[in-house]
């Protein structure tokens, strides 16, 4: 059985340095991942005084408090990461200077007027450039208060972290479940935060710096399942992630057939262990709305596995996927197009009618998505020729990805 350890997870990276930086005390944080994203994390946060230092494995982040960030000289530049400009906005909403958040590429094409105005209803002083960004934040008396129907993770979490300046207590409802990260490192610094479902229920106060190792990041596994499962192969996955507002994909595939099996190393601050791949055979099914949250990274993956499962598939509630690094649900119909699979997209769901092989139609083009070229590396494995346009896109999240891949699976690329 071949075996493989994916990267640090990027979400959690950004989540730990974040917290740390206005937490009281040093917090070292163990097997961090370097990619665009996270670099452009420690940059904004050197930019408000944060001293950020490596350490063999690790990077030791000097807190600065709730209250003790500085004045940036000029605009903070989220590269293209939607996590960093959304949750360092939560942070700048409460602090008595004014900010402004910058990006680039694909980030200044992504919607942030929900974002600023869920800020706003907590007393943020937030304008964007016609929902878009710079965001430009002015000092405000943050309030607390009862906020429902929140059904992004981004904002929940820059809510939760603006309520810890509020003058009360916050209460937020999200509509659907979404991945835990942020509570799960509020609670481990000390905040008083509860949980009942899909209430959380924070009191603003100070946190304190604690150490903390990232776990391997399930969404960059996710290829070399869908890789495994393509060709036929076992594979061992190690030292994976496995919060459970993450494993969507995997149970969505389990329920199309796929023998997957998912072990528990350790449970506490963050899930993680092993994952099992088998050779499976998959069939069609519905997939529905309230399961896409906990997969919203992977849907590109499991529209290219319907595409080789028996029957039609059909995906339903992603529209959200148009506003990622590229328009996601035209990247991924256009991926399935270069392999020659039949689907299409209306009224919120994708159809794809699976076929027993895929076919090198034409090159794929990732729009620049990385997302879109790790699925179509699981593409390629199985469809000898297939071009791959732009492969380098996937620096922005797991720059060793396809050494990796070509290492795990013993393939080269075109």
């Amino acid at each position: 059985m071949k075996s493989y350890t994916p990267p640090p997870d990027k979400s959690m990276t950004i989540r730990a340095l974040l917290l740390s930086a206005i937490a009281s005390g040093s917090a070292r944080i163990e097997n961090p991942l370097a990619c665009e994203d996270t670099e452009a994390a420690v940059r904004c946060l050197k930019a408000l005084g944060v001293k950020i230092l490596p350490e063999g494995n690790a990077l030791v982040v000097e807190g600065r408090g709730l209250r003790g960030l500085e004045k940036p000289a000029g605009a903070l530049d989220a590269g293209e990461s939607g996590a960093l400009a959304r949750l360092l906005a939560g942070i700048l909403a409460g602090q008595n200077f004014p900010s402004t958040i910058a990006g680039r590429g694909s980030l200044l094409k992504r919607p942030m007027g929900e974002l600023a105005g869920a800020l706003n209803n907590l007393g943020a002083g937030i304008k964007t450039k016609n929902g878009l960004l710079p965001l430009s934040i002015k000092p405000a008396k943050l309030k607390g208060g009862k906020i429902s129907g929140v059904k992004s993770a981004q904002i929940k979490s820059a809510l939760l972290l603006a309520g810890l300046y509020a003058g009360k207590p916050l209460e937020i409802t999200e509509k659907v479940q979404t991945r835990d990260h942020t509570e799960r490192l509020l609670a481990l610094m000390g905040a008083a935060l509860g949980t009942q479902g899909p209430r959380i229920n924070l009191a603003p106060g100070p946190l304190t710096a604690r150490p903390f190792s990232i776990p391997g990041d399930i969404s960059s596994a996710a290829p070399f399942i869908a890789a495994a499962l393509l060709s036929g192969e076992a594979l061992r996955i190690d030292s994976c992630g496995l919060n459970p507002a993450r494993l969507g994909f995997i149970k969505a595939l389990q329920k199309m057939g796929a023998v997957l099996k998912p072990e528990i190393a350790s449970s506490f601050p963050e899930p993680y262990g092993g994952i099992e791949v088998l050779p499976s055979a998959l069939k069609a099914r519905t997939v529905r709305p309230e399961e896409i949250p906990a997969m919203i990274d992977e849907v590109p993956l499991l529209a290219l596995l319907a595409g080789r499962a028996r029957g039609i598939t059909v995906i339903n509630g992603i529209e959200s996927l148009r506003a990622k690094e590229s328009d996601r649900i035209e990247s991924t119909l256009a991926l399935l197009a270069s392999l020659g699979v039949k689907a299409s997209y209306g009224k919120g769901a994708m159809k794809i009618t699976g076929r027993p092989s895929f076919s090198a139609v034409r090159p794929v083009e990732t729009f620049g998505d990385h997302r879109i070229a790790m699925a179509a590396a699981a593409a390629a494995l199985v469809c000898p020729g297939l071009e791959i346009k732009n492969p380098g896109c996937v620096n922005k999240s797991y720059p060793g990805f396809w050494n990796d891949f070509k290492k795990t699976f013993s393939f080269s690329f075109s």
